[in-house]
């Protein structure tokens, strides 16, 4: 809030004693007469007023384009918002917002004296601007202006400010509002404009939101309820905000209409007395009617929209930028490739059908940028309900591929591994840190069950006969070997492991997750093993920093937005350095050996996504794979300097309904040929390799494979490997 200047504050002083003055000499005043009063003390015209408020503008779609700027995903437009005639809005809805926000409406001239000066007293003595007393006629002036698409941002703000000219100017425009409209005229377009929480603007749209019905055929404690919310639509909101203050306002409306005599007490009494029968119906918006029926873009609209309603720049609160985006007239040309979505929501159906219980949800990344490309699931984007026992297939509104809401996530297994690696090449350990890896590893972490060793945690590998042994940390990578990686987490401290996921995105949305790491993460031992939830958007984003050597980009799902007067809204990427660049290298060298090529050191002797090599026809990529306990899920995520893909099976519904682990060699295709897609046509970049610091001394008898003929032979003086023979050489 503003500081005031003592002219200012004086200013309101006098104000304030002026209409306290003012009240004293008219309160003796019948209504009639006080009326006409303020009718003749008119502060302006009619004809003087902005035309928004003499005709309410006509708020101007949103165009959203695919990242080529010519295809049309959906438009956004105020389809939640209808104007309804009084005639058609229940009385009962008509007398509660009178209680509820101006009790004296029928009395003044859009302006109460009485109130606006006890307001103006109780704001001065409390060292506050003027605020406070505003009639319903003040409350529709300053939502015309503040949501008016025709006013520049600046002007749409200053409706707002916290001043005393704002208020002086705003009761001005209420008094000549008043003597043009009538009583009923204004009513009506109050309640048309009016924000009433979780989307809704508007009594028709709010009938239809939270009860699903007419604004005609509400019913007193509805009504209640409705009027309830304008004070604070968010708080009060039953479905977003709070259910019991939502209740308590409600109660408080019930008795301000039994004081304007409106109902009776026992009425009030009565509607106090029926319980909270919502009926919420989703906002239809335009992330449900995308173009040419492709309702899988509307999970990356819906992801735009969330992102949207953060963001400053399109308003100072959840409101205005939700009225900007459905009234502002922009022109947002997001990051959704078509090409790869389209790749991405075939490779998710061919696994599982839109019918299955199990899903497939994939998102892939840009590096360096942070843009979403793609973000497909086998669902459809919809409202439509679902067959009796299927909660979330075939149509679903969740956010299954980024989270959030009741979607926390889904465990993906040794893909965390990757952590757990960066965290020990930035503590200076080199990639040949050798380890014996065991079948089974005792720990330092107390647990009890089938496993643990003497009341400790005892992790096994999956497959002893071909992960234990010897291990540094590409075969290690490579064969996913789980007693290795929880070996080298003990050595670095599972806190910093922790610690080195939230740096690179990983967001805990499950609360058992995120009491962990708050509180004991220097004990949990398992996460390198991914027990923690995540979204195939996380996952692939922190790759993606691995990718673009080490800097982290916030998901963006724009690549520009231009404002309706064709002004640019500022939207560049969100881009900072987490890891030192060398440290991303040497992961990403290591990272090579799962998908089956080779490290420029020759230490890759296995992986568990092969198939990938021959996918991408031997391009430089890297990935890893994951399987959750008992293969409740799997997943596997790939990168490429250009692109990083990362796709979790899992059944959203049910997380103790095991995907199975024939299903990951499904998963490891579906994530390739998407991006396989992504790089289509784009120059083939290679990784750059680590410095002989991160590599340490790896000298060993290793099986290496033949090289692949298919490749380009490097010149031996750019051969990183005869590099590195010679430093080791030349150290002795």
């Amino acid at each position: 809030m503003a500081t005031r200047t003592p002219l200012a504050r004086l200013f309101t002083v006098l104000l304030a004693g002026v209409l306290a003055g003012l009240v004293l000499a008219v309160a003796a005043l019948p209504g009639n007469l006080l009326l006409g009063f303020t009718a003749r003390a008119a502060f302006g015209s009619y004809e003087a007023l902005p035309d928004a408020l003499r005709t309410p503008a006509t708020p101007q779609r949103s165009y959203l384009y695919a990242n080529d700027g010519r295809t049309l995903l959906t438009t956004f437009y105020d389809v939640n918002r209808t104007d309804v005639p009084l005639a058609d809005i229940a009385p009962v809805m008509r007398e509660a917002i009178v209680a509820a926000e101006d009790r004296r409406f029928y009395d003044h001239g859009g302006v109460d004296l009485r109130g606006l000066a006890r307001a103006l007293v109780a704001n001065v003595s409390d060292g506050e601007t003027a605020q406070g007393g505003s009639t319903l006629t003040m409350q529709y002036v300053r939502n015309v202006l503040k949501t008016d698409p025709g006013r520049t941002a600046e002007e749409r703000a200053a409706a707002t400010e916290q001043t005393v000219g704002r208020k002086l100017q705003e009761i001005r425009y209420a008094n000549a509002l008043e003597q043009r409209l009538g009583k009923d005229e204004v009513l009506n377009r109050y309640l048309n404009i009016a924000y009433f929480g979780s989307g809704a603007y508007g009594i028709a749209a709010a009938s239809q939101r939270y009860f699903a019905k007419a604004p005609a055929d509400l019913t007193l404690a509805e009504a209640a309820l409705l009027a309830g919310l304008v004070q604070s639509p968010e708080a009060y909101s039953p479905i977003d905000g709070d259910a019991d203050a939502a209740l308590v306002r409600r109660a408080y409306v019930l008795d301000a209409m039994v004081a304007t005599g409106a109902i009776t007490a026992d009425q009030a009494a009565a509607a106090k007395a029926e319980k909270l029968a919502l009926r919420p119906t989703a906002q239809p918006n335009g992330c449900t009617a995308m173009a040419g029926g492709h309702d899988d873009w509307g999970f990356f609209c819906d992801y735009l929209r969330q992102w949207w309603l953060t963001q400053p720049a399109f308003g100072e609160t959840v409101e205005e930028r939700e009225q900007a985006l459905r009234r502002g007239g922009y022109t947002v040309v997001t990051s959704l490739d078509p090409q790869i979505q389209a790749t991405a929501q075939k490779q998710a159906t061919s696994v599982y059908g839109y019918g299955n219980k199990r899903a497939l949800p994939i998102a892939a990344v840009e590096p360096g940028t942070g843009r979403v490309l793609a973000m497909a699931v086998n669902r459809h984007y919809s409202l439509a309900p679902n067959p009796d026992g299927q909660t979330n297939h075939p149509n679903t509104v969740n956010p299954l591929i980024s989270g959030g809401g009741s979607v926390a996530g889904y465990q993906a297994g040794s893909t965390f591994k990757l952590f757990t690696m960066l965290a020990a090449l930035e503590a200076g350990k080199p990639l040949s840190t050798g380890f014996d890896a065991p079948s089974r590893l005792p720990t330092r972490y107390a647990a009890d069950g089938d496993g643990a060793c003497d009341g400790r945690w005892c992790p096994a590998n999956a497959n002893p006969e071909w992960m234990d042994g010897y291990r540094m940390m590409w075969d290690g990578f490579g064969r996913s070997v789980n007693t290795y990686f929880v070996w080298l987490a003990e050595q670095v401290g599972p806190e910093k492991v922790v610690e080195m996921a939230q740096r690179l995105g990983i967001t805990f949305r499950a609360d058992a997750d995120a009491a962990f790491a708050a509180n004991d993460a220097e004990n949990w031992g398992a996460f390198t093993l991914g027990v923690a939830s995540t979204t195939p958007l996380d996952l692939a984003n922190a790759y993606a920093t691995v990718a673009a050597e080490g800097t982290y980009c916030a998901p963006l799902p724009v690549v520009s937005v231009t404002a309706s007067d064709g002004s640019t809204v500022p939207v560049e990427p969100s881009c900072k350095r987490v890891l030192d660049a060398d440290v991303a290298r040497a992961a990403t060298d290591a990272a090579r050996c799962p998908v089956g090529q080779q490290s420029p050191f020759g230490q890759c002797n296995g992986g568990t996504a092969t198939a990938v090599n021959r996918i991408l026809d031997g391009r430089p990529v890297a990935g890893k794979t994951g399987s959750s306990e008992g293969n409740a899920t799997e997943t596997f995520v790939g990168f490429t300097p250009q692109v990083a893909v990362a796709g979790i099976a899992a059944n959203p519904d049910d997380a103790t309904d095991a995907v199975g682990g024939p299903v990951q060699a499904r998963v490891i295709e579906a994530v390739a040929r998407v991006i396989a897609t992504a790089v289509k046509g784009e120059p083939e970049r290679a990784f750059a390799a680590p410095s002989p610091e991160l590599v340490g001394d790896p000298r060993r008898p290793v099986e290496r494979p033949e090289p692949d003929d298919r490749r380009p032979r490097r010149d031996p003086a750019e051969d990183p490997l005869e590099n590195f023979r010679r430093w080791l050489d030349r150290r002795g």
